[in-house]
């Protein structure tokens, strides 16, 4: 059994999953800059949707962002194959350790939340932006994101799920979030 907690009144849910199994209005692609599908989660959405999603984004690229996504920026396609209604794709930044991209990675999360809303959306999923590949320290990747939750989570009527790969991402975002001194309302077993 997997443990969900919740923080922000319920509004922000945490849980250990599949992103591409979740029942929600969107969930968020940690994209590349290509739009084209890739390594983990990217390549998961991909696969889970379906060969429409790479026929969609190719007409985002050609449409809309001819020299690729930038980093930060969001894109929306549908769901096609997912249980989610729609995909939002951003890319998160490549971790530098001389250059703090902290406002790129919560540009990430701050776009798809501001889109959701534009789209009328109550229910969002995001995995974890950056901290893969890209190489951004989780603790550190957690901190931003938890600003922005608090940041946009009172002023509006999105649910926002928090869906890590691994147990071990859960327990760190616990841990960071109790550091930083957010409660959590309750653990539901799911």
């Amino acid at each position: 059994m997997t443990t969900a907690m919740t923080y922000m009144s319920g509004r922000l849910r945490v849980i250990q999953g599949d992103i591409t199994a979740l029942e929600v209005d969107a969930i968020v692609n940690a994209a590349n800059h290509s739009l084209m599908g890739g390594g983990g989660v990217d390549g998961a959405i991909h696969r889970a949707a379906g060969p429409e999603l790479k026929t969609a984004c190719q007409t985002l690229r050609q449409e809309q962002w001819p020299d690729g996504l930038p980093d930060g920026e969001v894109a929306l396609t549908p769901g096609f194959g997912l249980p989610a209604r729609y995909v939002i794709h951003t890319v998160g930044p490549v971790y530098a350790k001389t250059i703090d991209k902290s406002a790129l990675l919560a540009g990430c999360y701050r776009n798809s939340l501001t889109l959701a809303r534009e789209q009328g959306l109550h229910t969002i999923a995001f995995p974890a932006i950056s901290t893969g590949v890209y190489g951004y320290p989780f603790d550190q990747a957690c901190e931003v994101v938890l600003g922005v939750m608090a940041e946009h989570l009172p002023h509006s009527e999105l649910t926002v799920t928090l869906c890590f790969f691994g147990r071990q991402d859960l327990e760190a975002f616990r841990n960071v979030a109790s550091r930083l001194g957010y409660q959590r309302d309750r653990d539901q077993g799911i």
